[in-house]
């Protein structure tokens, strides 16, 4: 079963730049989808990236689009999201989450693995 743990949260003033990773338990990250959520408070939880690990293709949500990347490293069974350029509204407790391989989407409900999440905020 995928476990999967994200780090790399914290306080950063607009315009600045943070990577979140996104670690698997060991062999289990694979081809999956990851995908990056975000939840804002009071607010649903809405996704913003999704990483097919079968071919490599990246989707996102048009307001990240051009600022965050996501990467993967599978040798560290890790996939990372690359935050840069971050405004205020980017505040929230920002999740990764495990789907079957090729499965790209922003529907939480795809999704059968979640991390605890990690806090980023956004202020000067």
């Amino acid at each position: 079963q995928v476990q999967l743990v994200e780090s790399g949260g914290g306080l950063v003033q607009p315009g600045g730049s943070l990577t979140l990773s996104c670690a698997a338990s060991p062999g289990t990250l694979g081809s999956q989808t990851i995908g990056w959520f975000r939840q804002a408070p009071g607010k649903e939880r809405e996704g913003i990236a999704s990483n097919s690990g079968g071919d490599g293709t990246t989707i996102y949500v048009e307001s990240v689009r051009g600022r965050f990347t996501v990467s993967r490293d599978n040798a560290k069974n890790t996939v990372y999201l690359q935050m840069n350029n971050l405004k205020p509204e980017d505040t929230g407790v920002y999740y990764c989450a495990a789907a079957l391989p090729l499965l790209l989407s922003f529907q939480p409900s795809n999704y059968n693995h979640w991390g605890q999440g990690t806090q980023v905020t956004v202020a000067s």
